[in-house]
């Protein structure tokens, strides 16, 4: 039996309405008007901590954070009616409600819009109150229903609820923010690029490497080191014909100014992406608090918007310092996907290699007992699950398959299924956008010549991603799990009316999670995290050789735990 389902929503006049609803989503009770409605929800999540179903939690939560007020769980049912969507083969349509309950009703379907400011707006403009919770009562029924009639509706059903606490965890993750040190980045700039310039300047360092790399070109012209147009015309003007200016190109050439140009271009790039302007912007009390997006891209990942959160450059996590008296408990997973293909896979040799601490090197067996044998099953490992096939990778792939052929044979059928142009899903069932119609008429039969090669390039490629989305995205099941039952866990450490006020998710990134937690408490944040990886990985594979360890280290800077 499932929590009580309350849904909530919020009337025209800025007050709110409540209704109880029963497991399957119909209405168990009348509606209740409320003039204070973020009181109403702290005094029956207070009483029960029930279910609520509401339109967004990007767009409540944060107004219930503000007063003090976090819930146990939700029903997103935006972010419910895009997973809903996708396993039907509609990836990208709207999933307000208000496209939801359109579609209910055969009416013409209202493009997604994201309201300005925060708190949650009404659904439906001007319109009555009761249109709102008749459309958020109507949808949520339609999606229990939905999942109910999918083929493992359980898995989905568990996806829609991670999904759903992912929500929440993002909203806490933005209130509470990541502990930043101000003057610590300041200082890193300034010892990276030299004092903060003045505005349409380019730092000292910046400066003195321009300068340099003008002058180890022969050509007269001016060369700006921002341009790749002057810098492919100031190389070949050398004799030297480059392609691009990617990084990747200018260390393969050899002429003086390549390593100025590759310091440059790094320089720049932490100017550019997390220089003073982004301190400026970003970081305020001593916490950076970026918005996250739930699912954002199609595996399931999360994303942000704004402030680059997920790409902290390496050097700036020095700025990254607890608060005094408390310590960041930063876990990641060891080797992830690999793990999570042997637990998809139910390969029982794989799966026997994956129970021990170092996957690859318990691979190495396969691959003979030369130093580099380790090195080789990472390779034959990371091609099969992305696609690799030249070279080396070509003989390593073959070992694999013939050591560990349910492993193989498991990637290889998402790769196949996806050069027919069918949908492959993650373990809880998230399932991968559908090919373009450009795609399908580029590949379809009756082209030749050119197109053929074209094809088959397409093929490929689509190959390549529904291989790698089977794993990755059942990765990402993996992670929303291993939060959702880390998040409880820490609640316990804290219990009563300062739950939430002790050890608490900072920071999540593919399968790294950074708890900002009391000195104290330090070693039961650590076995929490154990225990919840452990929990992700036996409620999404059941009973499995496979371990989940995670890689722990308490420290003062996030710099210092790598």
């Amino acid at each position: 039996m499932g929590a009580v389902r309350i849904a909530a929503g919020v009337t025209a006049d800025g007050a709110g309405v409540l209704r109880p609803l029963a497991e399957d989503g119909t209405p168990a009770g009348p509606e209740e008007r409320v003039d204070d409605l973020v009181a109403a929800i702290a005094a029956r999540e207070s009483a029960g901590s029930p279910r609520w179903v509401w339109a967004a939690t990007g767009r409540i939560y944060p107004r219930l954070l503000r007063a003090g007020i976090r819930v146990a769980r939700c029903h997103d049912l935006e972010l419910v009616e895009a997973l809903a969507l996708s396993h039907e083969g509609h990836y990208g349509q709207p999933r307000s409600v208000q496209a939801a309950y359109a579609r209910l009703r055969g009416e013409p379907v209202p493009g997604d819009a994201t309201p300005a400011g925060g708190g949650q707006p009404t659904l439906f403009g001007d319109a009555d109150d009761d249109d709102e919770m008749a459309a958020l009562v109507a949808v949520h029924a339609d999606q229990r229903r939905r999942i109910a009639a999918t083929e493992q509706p359980e898995r989905l059903g568990l996806l829609a609820a991670a999904e759903s606490a992912g929500g929440l965890i993002a909203a806490e993750m933005t209130h509470r923010g990541l502990p930043w040190s101000a003057e610590r980045h300041d200082a890193l700039l300034t010892e990276l690029l030299g004092p903060r310039p003045a505005p349409g300047l380019r730092p000292r360092r910046l400066q003195e490497l321009a300068d340099r790399i003008a002058r180890e070109f022969t050509t007269r012209r001016p060369v700006n080191p921002d341009s790749p147009a002057q810098l492919v015309k100031a190389f070949a003007a050398d004799g030297v014909i480059v392609p691009s200016t990617r990084s990747h190109v200018l260390r393969r050439v050899d002429h003086p100014a390549v390593p100025l140009l590759l310091e440059y271009k790094e320089l720049a790039r932490i100017h550019a992406a997390h220089g003073w302007t982004w301190l400026d912007s970003w970081v305020r009390a001593g916490r950076f608090r970026p918005e996250y997006v739930v699912g954002g891209v199609p595996s399931g990942r999360w994303a942000t918007r704004g402030g680059g959160a997920l790409q902290i450059p390496r050097v700036l996590r020095r700025a990254v310092v607890a608060d005094p008296g408390w310590t960041l408990v930063v876990a990641d997973a060891a080797q992830l996907e690999p793990r999570v293909l042997a637990a998809l896979a139910g390969d029982r040799a794989f799966a026997a290699a994956a129970a021990k601490g170092d996957l690859y090197a318990a691979l190495s067996d396969a691959f003979g007992t030369r130093d580099d044998a380790r090195g080789k099953a990472k390779i034959a490992l990371l091609s099969a699950m992305y696609g690799g096939g030249t070279g080396e990778a070509v003989q390593l792939l073959a070992v694999l398959r013939n050591r560990f052929p349910e492993a193989f044979g498991y990637v290889e059928a998402a790769a196949r299924a996806g050069e027919a142009g069918r949908l492959v899903r993650s373990r809880l069932g998230r399932t991968c956008p559908p090919p373009s119609a450009a795609w399908r008429d580029l590949t379809s039969d009756g082209f030749a010549g050119q197109d053929e090669t074209r094809a088959g390039a397409a093929l490929r490629s689509r190959g390549r991603f529904t291989r790698n989305f089977v794993v990755q995205a059942s990765a990402a099941d993996w992670a929303l799990a291993l939060m959702a039952l880390l998040r409880g866990r820490l609640d316990r450490l804290t219990p009563g009316p300062d739950r939430g006020q002790g050890p608490h998710l900072v920071f999540f990134q593919h399968d790294e999670v950074i708890v900002h937690a009391p000195e104290e408490l330090a070693d039961e944040v650590a076995a929490a995290i154990r225990a919840a990886a452990a929990e992700a990985g036996r409620l999404l594979f059941g009973a499995t050789q496979v371990v989940f360890p995670m890689e722990i280290a308490a420290v003062d800077c996030y710099a210092d735990a790598k």
